[in-house]
């Protein structure tokens, strides 16, 4: 192989792994807030009126604090340890979230995206347009 080509060579290998771990990383705007917006901000968002459980996801120190059950939804770096995962895991109908009255159910993608969020810290970010 000539130098050149084999410089070719390592250097797209080298994009694609890079491109695999940009892939590989959850970004909360672009992966966990819309998720979150979708399927918990309803009963667990901004509107008092309509929180349920008094659990707020949409801000972390609430998320980390819990609600009324008093567990912490969200434990950085230890998706086992958090509330949040046992209930979109659990299969009792009255403990599993999204409920299933809510006509919402998480795809096991969704919940392997929420797991690996928590487990590398469940970082937070304001969302752009209210970033000065």
């Amino acid at each position: 192989m000539r130098p050149r080509t084999l410089l070719l060579v390592v250097v797209c290998a080298g994009c694609g792994a890079s491109f695999l771990s940009a892939a590989d990383t959850v970004d909360f705007q672009r992966d966990v807030r819309p998720l979150l917006a979708d399927n918990c901000f309803t009963c667990h968002g901004p509107d008092a009126g309509s929180r349920k459980a008094k659990l707020r996801l949409d801000v972390r120190e609430h998320a980390l604090k819990g609600g009324r059950s008093k567990e912490p939804a969200i434990v950085p770096g230890k998706p086992e340890a958090s509330e949040l995962v046992r209930r979109i895991e659990s299969a009792d109908e009255n403990e599993v979230m999204p409920p299933p009255k809510s006509g919402k159910k998480l795809t096991p993608q969704q919940v392997d995206l929420l797991r690996r969020w928590i487990a590398a810290g469940a970082s937070y970010q304001q969302h752009w347009a209210f970033v000065p």
